[in-house]
């Protein structure tokens, strides 16, 4: 579903705006996180600064709240792997010693595509950095697609139910590397 950057639109959704980030904000927020904005994202974020509570706002949030929420994705999937018995065969014989099986894990989400929060705990890819990124919905390892894009993902979160498009996913999602696996691993 194709982003839709109308006033009237987002109004229906309850979505309420700040003035967008300039080029110069963007740049900047880029470089402190060590990501890239994925298009259709950061043209959202330049028509206007949602600023509803659960959203980031990449203005006046502290740099801890933005980390905290950047950092708390990894620490669910390591909470997995040492508490819950998480393991992807893939990575090979699980070690017995929780610290050398957290520096495996680390090693894979760290070659990982960066997951830029968007509201609670729904994030989208920064790669590949093109239109089209699935929206996820991480909790820990439960990973589902909320969105297989950025309005379908705006439409299923914030449009009241008779609007709704209630399909998270037709299993047609762009695969993103790690993540998508994550998915796959929770959906069978």
């Amino acid at each position: 579903m194709e982003l839709e950057l109308n006033r009237n639109y987002f109004s229906k959704l309850g979505i309420r705006f700040d003035i967008g980030l300039s080029d110069s904000e963007i740049g900047q927020v880029e470089d402190k996180y060590g990501f890239e904005f994925p298009p259709d994202l950061r043209d959202l974020l330049q028509f206007g600064l949602p600023i509803n509570s659960g959203f980031i706002n990449w203005r006046n949030d502290s740099e801890d709240e933005i980390r905290g929420r950047l950092d708390w994705l990894f620490e669910g999937i390591y909470f997995d792997v040492g508490h819950n018995s998480f393991w992807l065969e893939e990575w090979g014989e699980k070690p017995t010693n929780p610290k050398d099986a957290l520096r495996i894990v680390k090693g894979h989400v760290d070659k990982a595509p960066k997951l830029i929060p968007i509201y609670s705990h729904r994030y989208i890819p920064d790669a590949p950095n093109e239109k089209g990124n699935p929206v996820f919905s991480v909790y820990q390892t439960d990973i589902i697609v909320y969105g297989e894009d950025l309005g379908t993902y705006l439409q299923n979160e914030f449009a009241g139910s008779q609007e709704r498009n209630r399909i998270f996913s037709t299993g047609k999602a762009k695969y993103i590397d790690f993540w998508s696996k994550l998915v796959k691993f929770n959906n069978g």
